[in-house]
């Protein structure tokens, strides 16, 4: 909304600001998490795992970060207040051992466990260390086109006893959802009145035909 209040003209050429504005927009799908349903399994402080989710902007905030605790793995749960086309993901880490290898994506499988990853993926990733935040994994978009909870899954690093992470970006497009709660909801809230006008129209209906 902010940047249509600029009102440049046409043909007014882009300066670096403004593209570094878009760019961190597009990786605004933080502001999307539920975040008092946000897990983090196996994170040496508590709450520590929400953290990494933050503006692309303050990526290089070191002050915040994820450590793993009895092992080199996490497994973050993340519930999104919508349904969410995922297209890209960034994972900064130490430029160390501790930095994750591996990232395993998991669609709608809501509250998993560690014991749960050992099903299959929807797509897994060999990471290279990234400390500055460079690197972007594109997802599969036909298999995360329609995501209300996303799970990720980091079962190893590159040799060191605990895992770090900084941040973790994601990029796509939000959409707002019709919760299957609310749906019910507001169908039994309502459902007399409709029958009654099914039963009004439907005679004139089968007459037509």
């Amino acid at each position: 909304g902010a940047a249509m209040a600029h009102g440049h003209g046409p043909g007014r050429c882009r300066c670096c600001g403004e593209e570094a504005a878009e760019r961190g927009a597009a990786w605004g799908l933080y502001l999307r998490i539920d975040r008092q349903r946000l897990q983090c399994l196996n994170e040496r402080r508590e709450g520590s795992g929400a953290t990494v989710f933050r503006p692309w902007e303050e990526r290089g905030d070191r002050s915040q970060f994820v450590e793993s605790d009895d092992d080199e793995e996490l497994l973050f749960n993340i519930p999104f207040t919508g349904s969410v086309k995922l297209k890209g993901i960034i994972v900064m880490g130490e430029d160390d051992g501790t930095h994750p290898a591996e990232m395993r994506l998991f669609r709608n499988i809501p509250h998993m466990s560690f014991d749960d990853t050992a099903k299959e993926p929807e797509q897994t990733f060999s990471l290279s260390r990234d400390p500055l935040g460079e690197l972007e994994y594109p997802t599969k978009i036909a298999r995360f086109s329609n995501v209300y909870h996303l799970s990720m899954h980091f079962p190893k690093n590159f040799g060191a006893e605990t895992t770090k992470i900084f941040y973790i970006g994601l990029k796509g497009e939000w959409t707002e959802a019709h919760r299957h709660e609310v749906t019910i909801c507001n169908y039994e809230a309502s459902a007399n009145p409709a029958d009654h006008k099914l039963e009004q129209i439907t005679p004139q209906t089968h007459f037509i035909s």
